[in-house]
């Protein structure tokens, strides 16, 4: 397998393929064996509900909370690992727990679940990160980021009832400050030879085709055929007896 190739399954089917599986697989065990682990969500300013740091994003309070964080989980998570893939498990990891303690920190007192906190992490870090990094692609996905998810950022704010905002507000600031402390390694803008600082444009075949009044013209076959051959010498010193 090629290193790409590496790069595009690891991007698009492993990794939000196993995000995915955990957030459903652990539903799954609450509706199968009736149970409810909300509990183990984050409880601010408890001592006990920093257990949620760990386990709130993958827990959910309904099968309609469940998918309505599923297929905006499954494509960011894709984009990160793809676009960022030197930095996507640390920034994914790091801004878990960082997203979580900050809403144990400032959210109101009851249990906050989901994983809905990670959704907004990866949006805000992927959004701001390739605005920061001023490459083509990147602003481009960021860009894709706005016109998919823009209308979420409405929700950091206390607009609707059952929802934690707070959770929503930790991941979004929590991707913006990873945007601006982590380092990617950003793809390098192809050139093209004119746009090199050491660009000659007498040695430009291209150019030669042209007058100076710039019109066109045509090149006979010998011409051609000396401007693409190249003769070079190699002399050897003779023995002496």
């Amino acid at each position: 397998m090629s290193k790409d190739s590496f790069k595009f399954s690891n991007a698009v089917i492993l990794a939000p393929l196993v995000a995915v599986l955990s957030i459903w697989i652990v539903f799954f065990v609450e509706v199968q064996f009736g149970i409810n682990l909300n509990d183990y969500g984050v409880y601010p300013r408890r001592v006990s509900g920093l257990k949620g740091v760990l386990f709130s994003p993958f827990i959910h309070g309904s099968i309609a909370h469940l998918y309505n964080n599923t297929i905006p989980l499954a494509v960011l998570t894709a984009f990160l690992f793809y676009f960022y893939q030197s930095a996507a498990l640390r920034v994914l990891l790091l801004g878990t727990l960082a997203s979580g303690l900050l809403t144990w920190a400032i959210a109101r007192p009851s249990y906050h679940i989901g994983a809905s906190g990670v959704i907004y992490l990866l949006a805000s870090f992927i959004f701001f990160k390739g605005i920061l990094a001023k490459n083509y692609r990147l602003v481009a996905l960021s860009l894709v980021v706005v016109f998919i998810y823009g209308s979420m950022i409405w929700y950091i704010f206390p607009v609707k009832d059952g929802i934690s905002w707070e959770g929503h507000l930790s991941g979004f600031i929590t991707g913006l400050v990873l945007a601006f402390v982590t380092r990617v390694r950003v793809p390098e803008v192809r050139k093209y030879d004119w746009e090199r600082e050491d660009y000659n444009e007498d040695e430009d075949l291209f150019l030669k085709h042209f007058d100076e009044d710039g019109n066109f013209m045509e090149i006979s076959e010998e011409e051609r055929f000396e401007q693409n051959v190249q003769i070079k010498y190699h002399y050897k010193e003779s023995k002496k007896d």
